[in-house]
């Protein structure tokens, strides 16, 4: 049966004929839109980002993090083209409107410009971070793109020249839409929406936390801004102020970083499962059917002689049974004592993994989390996308207490770490921090410590921490704040390290399905391995066994080897 396997990350509508999705199973599904029935499927060699119709639905455009997009014929999804002048992931991919171009925004801070027969036409070089989102003008003269570097710009159709420079002071903007005209929308991590007209802005506050998708049809004068809060908003572009319509809180399994509108009063949505969901936004209604979960795994973790495992449907497994339903996609698994054992993910909540009990309520997603002491209490910091460190003390009777919020960054936390006294931290703007773990206060800063997002990081011993991420590096931090780069052979974006207790193996794990492993001491990498072609999500080590565990996307754990013996 044709179904995805893991979340679907990004969804596309053509009239009231066909939903296409593109999941993180690598698949690109095509669904008949009155049945809901899948009618093809394709792959890519990575998980695929986004999908585009053509405006006449005869051709479909696919974005993935293989590096390319594809361009295949509608409904036999026979590929046409390949795109493949990226260095780094295809984020979005938009159609000209009557022209046979197609225009790509990619993570190597670059907008390209290529006709149906896959031939580069531009490759319009500006931005100073990764380009997130791309939408052309609607008489196809100009596009506009939005970056990680807090800017919007404006280039030639023609020429592939840069016309204009918006700076939006810095702040983080993942969507952007053009209107018919000329007015552009962008939806920015501080949750606002900046309009912008010509040399006029004015900015609305939607939303509390960062705004993941903006979608415009024109043809009804709606917007729609999806955000990591958890909420849909409704907005009238008809007058010249932007003004609210609706609103409705999303469903947990609804994954609020792609929408579409469909058929009549429809709206769809990718989802953490197998199929997406559907939103009446006339009736505020959203459909009830329920949406098969997907086995992926997003962490693992090894502690009291068992592993424990939790993923895209929040069950927690231990030792392959079920040990705990959290009801939503999660990511990270921490244990406190050998009774508490704590997780989290894409609905902000802390919870017991055992019995799904909130713990804690947070206004944004939660990444990471690590246990450490203080004058021999337990302590937990979890890492939030909205920046914060989440600080809590377990009692004597098991019960976990909120202390406070730790401003960590300014963007989302990736990674959190202990180490002797200190805390370290990561974030998606590639900045690391050290904290006091007894005072919380902040010990040391670096605001471009990796060269791309930074992913994952861990204790090593006595003040020493290693970090990884996109740059395909993994650095080595000493006490005094330098680190040493190590370089790796990993062809893709690293997404997970661990170590073992002494801190002298350090695995590392990409989404490729690539393993290797380094000796610290002996300089050198010991171990590369990939046991599976799907992402590897989590690394843990079992001391009890001498094992490195990495979960992976396609549901599975596998075991290298932990010991230097």
């Amino acid at each position: 049966m044709i179904a995805h396997k893991s979340p679907i990350s990004g969804i596309a509508a053509y009239q009231d004929k066909y939903i296409a999705s593109a999941g993180y199973d690598n698949q690109v599904i095509l669904w008949d839109q009155a049945t809901k029935r899948p009618v093809n499927r394709v792959l890519h060699d990575h998980l695929a980002n986004q999908c585009a119709f053509s405006p006449d639905g005869t051709l479909l455009v696919t974005s993935s993090s293989d590096y390319s997009a594809r361009l295949w014929s509608v409904p036999d999804l026979k590929l046409r083209a390949v795109f493949n002048a990226q260095a780094d992931d295809v984020e979005m991919s938009a159609f000209h409107p009557t022209r046979e171009w197609i225009a790509t925004a990619s993570r190597d801070h670059n907008l390209r410009v290529y006709d149906f027969t896959g031939t580069l036409v531009h490759c319009c070089v500006g931005h100073t971070a990764d380009v997130i989102s791309v939408d052309w003008s609607a008489d196809g003269e100009q596009l506009v793109t939005s970056s990680d570097d807090g800017t919007v710009k404006r280039w030639s159709a023609t020429t592939g020249a840069l016309l204009e420079d918006i700076d939006l002071g810095g702040v983080e903007t993942d969507t952007i839409v053009s209107a018919p005209d000329g007015t552009l929308y962008a939806g920015n991590d501080g949750g606002q929406i900046i309009v912008i007209r010509g040399a006029d802005r004015t900015t609305v506050q939607g939303h509390d936390a960062g705004i993941k998708r903006l979608v415009l049809s024109a043809e009804r004068g709606l917007l729609v801004s999806l955000s990591y809060d958890r909420k849909l908003l409704l907005w009238d572009t008809g007058e010249r102020e932007l003004r609210q319509i609706g609103q409705s809180d999303i469903p947990d399994d609804v994954w609020p970083r792609s929408c579409a509108f469909a058929a009549k009063d429809t709206l769809v949505f990718g989802t953490f499962g197998a199929s997406y969901r559907t939103y009446d936004y006339l009736s505020g209604q959203w459909s009830d059917a329920a949406v098969p979960t997907t086995p992926g795994i997003n962490a693992v973790c090894a502690d009291g002689g068992s592993v424990y495992t939790v993923g895209d449907a929040g069950t927690v497994l231990r030792d392959g049974a079920v040990h705990g339903q959290t009801g939503s996609l999660c990511n990270f698994l921490t244990p406190l004592s050998p009774t508490v054992v704590v997780t989290g993910g894409q609905l902000g909540k802390l919870m017991d993994a055992a019995t799904g009990r909130v713990l804690h309520q947070h206004r944004s997603p939660l990444n990471c989390g690590v246990r450490y002491d203080v004058d021999g209490v337990p302590h937990l910091l979890v890492g939030a996308y909205t920046g914060e460190g989440l600080v809590f003390r377990l009692a004597p009777d098991g019960q976990l207490h909120h202390v406070t919020d730790l401003p960590l960054h300014e963007n989302a936390v990736k990674g959190v770490a202990v180490s002797g006294d200190l805390l370290f931290s990561v974030c998606a703007d590639t900045g690391v921090a050290w904290h006091d773990a007894r005072t919380r206060e902040l010990v040391h800063r670096i605001d471009a410590a990796h060269d791309r997002i930074a992913n994952g990081c861990v204790g090593l011993a006595d003040g020493h921490f290693a970090s990884v991420g996109r740059d395909l590096k993994l650095r080595l931090w000493a006490p005094d704040f330098t680190s040493r780069v190590i370089p790796t052979t990993h062809p893709n974006s690293i997404k997970c390290v661990a170590a073992d207790a002494a801190g002298r193996l350090i695995a590392t794990g990409s989404y490729h399905g690539h393993v290797k492993i380094y000796d610290r001491a002996g300089d050198r990498w010991t171990i590369e391995e990939r046991p599976t072609t799907a992402g590897i999500s989590s690394l843990s080590h079992d001391p009890d066994r001498g094992l490195f565990l990495a979960g992976s996307y396609d549901s599975q754990v596998y075991e290298l080897p932990g010991t230097t013996a």
